[in-house]
């Protein structure tokens, strides 16, 4: 009988340092600095089971060797899922580490910056450019309806999704903004202060002259003056799906349409762009002045005037200065 049991437990004996030594292997390669010498960023598919995750992750770098994951996620990592999504992984990152960040899903941080004054087809087809999201979309956005800011999404986040999030910031910025507006104001509902935001929006590239823009726009709405903006016209012309792509002509001031301002009265039936926070501000809080009128000065600004002889001179000046640039260019 003993004879019989000497060699079992030896055997067993054997076996349990086998066993033993393969688990420290295990963990000391699970837990050993990996190869990688830069920050990579992988993407984890959705529905990729883990032997497929370790063989991409080894030929990204990440890992030395995929049987070291798989086991280390098997029998040392918790029993937790690995989550799908774009992640970046830094230098020497082990594969214990790896599996960690993969299980939290803490994923890369991507960023879609909408500038503001882009009609809603610029900004859908810019969206549909981006890379990392899923699902195009095709129904144009209501004009003035989505908020030019900076979108942060994860990869596999839907286009749909990030439309959804223009749409509340706008609601809620102009809300906002609508119940903090001055009294006495031309308007009768935030709808139509997005109308005029979007118009002050295009008039001018510099910010400190929004709110003065918008004063003058307020001073001749007061008075049942046409608004005579430009990018009106531009807008009715185009309806906002491309450039104009040459200057106004006197005809063009005359074609009619619903967003001519040269010839309707008030305001034009919806925004001409997406205008930011800033401009919204602008409207609802104008600048006080007693200027009817602006004109460009040839330096990137306006010329304002109170009366129109005095801004017959500012028209017949920044005529002069296109003029000269017109003759500089041939």
């Amino acid at each position: 009988m003993r004879r019989i049991l000497l060699p079992t437990v030896l055997l067993i004996a054997v076996f349990s340092l086998a066993v033993g030594a393969a688990v420290k292997l295990l963990v000391a390669s699970f837990d050993r600095d990996g190869p990688l010498f830069w920050e990579t960023s992988v993407i984890i598919r959705r529905g990729a089971g883990v032997a497929t995750i370790a063989d991409d992750l080894a030929r990204a770098g990440v890992i030395a060797k995929p049987w070291v994951f798989r086991l280390g996620v098997r029998f040392l990592a918790g029993g937790k899922p690995l989550r799908a999504g774009e992640y970046a992984f830094a230098p020497g990152i082990s594969a214990r580490e790896t599996v960690s960040l993969l299980q939290g899903g803490k994923t890369v941080i991507r960023k879609l910056t909408v500038a503001e004054g882009l009609t809603s087809q610029k900004i859908l087809t810019l969206l549909n450019r981006t890379e990392g999201l899923r699902g195009l979309v095709l129904a144009v956005p209501l004009e003035g309806s989505l908020m030019p800011e900076t979108y942060h999404f994860s990869f596999g986040d839907s286009r749909q999704q990030i439309i959804e999030r223009m749409k509340a910031a706008m609601t809620r910025i102009l809300g906002e903004l609508w119940e903090n507006r001055v009294s006495n104001l031309p308007l009768a509902s935030s709808a139509e202060a997005l109308v005029l935001a979007s118009i002050v929006e295009k008039e001018t590239a510099k910010p400190d002259e929004r709110a003065r823009i918008a004063g003058v726009f307020i001073n001749r709405l007061k008075k049942k003056m046409r608004l005579q903006s430009d990018p009106t016209v531009v807008y009715g012309l185009t309806e906002g799906a491309s450039s104009l792509g040459r200057s106004l002509s006197h005809a063009d001031l005359k074609r009619p349409t619903p967003y001519n301002t040269y010839i309707i009265d008030g305001l034009p039936p919806t925004p001409i762009v997406n205008p930011g926070q800033a401009s919204i501000m602008a409207v609802l809080r104008p600048l006080e002045t007693d200027a009817f009128y602006f004109v460009a000065d040839g330096d990137g600004g306006h010329a304002f005037a109170k009366t129109l002889a005095e801004h017959n001179r500012n028209v017949a000046r920044w005529r002069k200065i296109e003029k000269r640039k017109l003759q500089g260019q041939n």
